[in-house]
């Protein structure tokens, strides 16, 4: 039974974070030029976002979710202006990956930034309630054991994800050196136009 709820938080948290999205080409590019530990740092930030968020359905705090479900206009602007200037930060960047390593962007920065970005989407805390609900293991809450082992394979399985792409992605590295100032380039606009989609959805609702 044990064994069985934390594989099913696994499982749970790989899906969630396997879609690519704006973390998954933050990373990518961090790995590309920063090498697998810039990336799979960054991957870990987002992981642990996850698991924050997984804590929140897996325990039952409804007042938490209200808290940010009521306040996600908020969350997602802060989270749409955060990747524009990101965004920008990397479109016009001229670094080399040696200079980034020992630069502001160290593994604290690259943490922290995709750590806040996976939390401005409080929408993800329904995500895994839905899950949960789906599964049979919403009411786990009630024994904290299995939801702290739920939650443990939420953050295992995301981590696993983030290692599998920062590792894929780090073979590419040296073969794509010499084309930085493109990725910098392509991945900056692309950081952006999701900084931009989130705006717009702000005001379509």
């Amino acid at each position: 039974m044990n064994l069985t709820i934390f594989l099913e938080g696994l499982i749970i948290g790989f899906s969630i974070a396997a879609p690519v999205g704006p973390i998954g080409i933050l990373c990518i590019r961090r790995t590309l030029t920063g090498g697998r530990g810039a990336g799979f740092i960054s991957g870990l930030g987002a992981a642990t976002a996850d698991a924050c968020y997984g804590g929140v359905a897996a325990f039952g705090l409804t007042f938490i979710s209200g808290l940010l479900l009521k306040n996600q206009v908020l969350l997602k602007m802060a989270g749409g202006i955060f990747l524009l200037l990101m965004g920008a930060r990397i479109l016009f960047s001229h670094q080399s990956h040696k200079e980034m390593k020992r630069g502001s962007e160290g593994f604290i920065g690259a943490y922290l930034s995709t750590f806040f970005l996976t939390l401005t989407n409080p929408m993800t805390i329904l995500s895994f309630a839905a899950v949960f609900a789906g599964l049979g293991i919403a009411g786990i809450g009630k024994n904290y054991f299995l939801a702290t082992l739920l939650v443990s394979g939420v953050f295992v399985g995301s981590a696993l994800w983030w290692l599998i792409l920062s590792g894929s992605v780090g073979i590419f590295k040296e073969r794509l050196s010499t084309y930085e100032l493109w990725i910098n380039r392509i991945s900056g606009c692309v950081i952006m136009g999701f900084g931009i989609l989130i705006l717009l959805s702000l005001l379509l609702q």
